[in-house]
């Protein structure tokens, strides 16, 4: 689980220097980023490749907005990506 961690740790940073790229112009500032996020995420990435499934789309922008309020809070001291992709993890662990 830990190398899935970290490919997704991974894939969420690579959507962050992305995202902010495209909204260079407004310093990376976007009221919507978790839209931008999930699909770039589920279209644009290995991400459903990695979960062996492909999240829906409302449902993957829901957990984005949760998880950046659940960090926020909490502080913790790891990396938002890494706190991510384990709570990404196992939300959308596939069911056997």
């Amino acid at each position: 689980m830990s190398g899935e961690v970290e490919r997704v740790a991974a894939l969420l940073h690579e959507a962050g220097e992305t995202h902010h790229v495209v909204y260079r112009i407004v310093d990376g500032i976007d009221p919507d980023w978790a839209s931008w996020y999930a699909d770039w995420l589920i279209r644009l990435s290995e991400l459903p490749t990695i979960l062996k499934m492909t999240p829906v789309r409302s449902e993957l922008i829901f957990e984005l907005v949760r998880l950046d309020r659940e960090f926020s809070q909490s502080k913790p001291t790891e990396s938002w990506e890494r706190f991510y992709a384990r709570q990404l993890l196992e939300r959308f662990e596939p069911a056997n």
